[in-house]
């Protein structure tokens, strides 16, 4: 063996850097994928198109099959990129928040309206990509299969999660116990909880989802002007949401003086 050959032979075992080439298809990948995403808000979701795409950077549509296979791939890929921001922004702040004391139960209260906030304020000045992930159920999302779409948008979701099963580890708070709840909506959670992979009750499972609700909902009515009938400003009644997304946990918020 030469000794160039011993230089540049990798050790077993070694992670091989990316090459230019693949390095470059990466770069191109991305630039398709922020391309689409800025004619999404120039000019709506019908104004994203391979074609369209393919002419904002200088390709031709048929270039683009060589990245993706079809427009559906586009479009997961999309969503996967817009999830990945929003949880990326979401744990940023979680990170970020900082309490008045070490109580434990003003700590995590600190983190909760931290990440609500944050889900709210990111939705409300990212309205198109808020619909297009939220507004109506990723194509083939329950066809049975499992991809990057499906990935970042349950690692998105694991944002919340974590913190919800750090609140429940560090400050329980009261559940209803299992013959509590109705079987058929039991069934159900049972089998959310397992795709969860956690063991905690399925009281906590199902408290959950009702924060999930109660912070959706107000959000998404914002996003989508539900409100305007009533209030010019929705933030003071976000901020009542927050106080009872709070109850929900066994939390108080605002924080006491």
């Amino acid at each position: 063996m030469t000794q160039s050959a011993q230089v540049t032979e990798a050790a077993p075992g070694a992670v091989q850097p990316p090459s230019r080439r693949d390095r470059l298809r990466a770069a191109t990948i991305d630039e398709i994928i922020q391309t689409a995403r800025q004619l999404l808000v120039k000019d709506g979701p019908e104004a994203v198109s391979l074609r369209a795409i393919a002419r904002e950077m200088g390709m031709t549509a048929p270039g683009l099959y060589r990245y993706f296979g079809s427009y559906e791939e586009l479009h997961r890929y999309l969503c996967a990129n817009i999830f990945t921001e929003l949880g990326a922004d979401i744990h940023r702040a979680i990170e970020a928040a900082t309490a008045p004391s070490e109580d434990p139960h003003a700590k995590l209260t600190v983190k909760m309206v931290a990440a609500c906030r944050e889900f709210r304020r990111w939705a409300l000045t990212h309205k198109d990509e808020f619909a297009l992930v939220f507004g109506v159920p990723l194509p083939g999302l329950d066809d049975g299969r499992y991809d990057i779409a499906d990935e970042c948008a349950l690692a998105f979701a694991g944002t919340f999660f974590t913190l919800f099963l750090e609140l429940w580890h560090k400050v329980p708070f009261g559940v209803p116990d299992d013959e509590q709840i109705d079987p058929g909506l039991r069934d159900q959670l049972s089998r959310y909880r397992d795709a969860l992979g956690t063991s905690i009750p399925l009281g906590a499972v199902m408290t959950f989802l009702r924060c999930w609700t109660v912070l959706y909902g107000a959000v998404a009515m914002e996003v989508f002007g539900h409100m305007r009938f009533a209030l010019e400003d929705p933030a003071p009644m976000f901020e009542i949401t927050l106080g009872d997304l709070a109850t929900l946990v066994g939390l108080r918020y605002p924080l006491p003086g």
